[in-house]
């Protein structure tokens, strides 16, 4: 029962889980008002606008600066951890995604009357854009810095 408590009560976990959630929902918000139309995938899915990867990384190191503070070794991995995270969403997985949108395109063109199941195409929401890490980042700040608040 205490590692359940202790887990409950701990911030940053908190604030990372805080800054995933808000993340996800903004970014399911997001893509209904410029698609119109809802799509559950969002909720828990990769990419889009703003980066969940980047807020969930940038709560966790809000909330240990706010626990350890920014001179303390907690802090440097966090940070160290965090800017990894965003590089690799702008850079491979970014890569990953375009590459995922040629191929099913040509797919779509050689493969002419195929019926390619949805589930068989490769996944195009995988990476971020610099400016999605950006408000990832930024809203990842401000939950860790609400969370440590209350």
């Amino acid at each position: 029962m205490s590692f359940i408590n202790g887990v409950l009560s701990n911030q940053i976990l908190i604030a990372a889980f805080c800054g995933w959630l808000v993340a996800q929902v903004l970014k399911t918000i997001i893509y209904v008002a410029v698609n119109k139309n809802f799509n559950p995938e969002r909720l828990l899915g990769d990419g889009g606008m703003p980066s969940s990867h980047s807020a969930t990384v940038m709560a966790m190191v809000t909330a240990t600066a706010f626990n350890f503070g920014s001179e303390t070794f907690q802090f440097a991995v966090t940070a160290i951890l965090a800017l990894i995270v965003m590089h690799d969403a702008m850079g491979v997985r970014r890569e990953t995604g375009k590459q995922a949108k040629v191929i099913n395109n040509m797919m779509d063109w050689f493969v002419q009357n195929s019926d390619i199941s949805p589930e068989e195409k490769l996944k195009e929401f995988v990476g971020h854009s610099p400016t999605q890490v950006f408000f990832g980042a930024l809203l990842g700040i401000i939950v860790g810095v609400v969370v440590c608040s209350l």
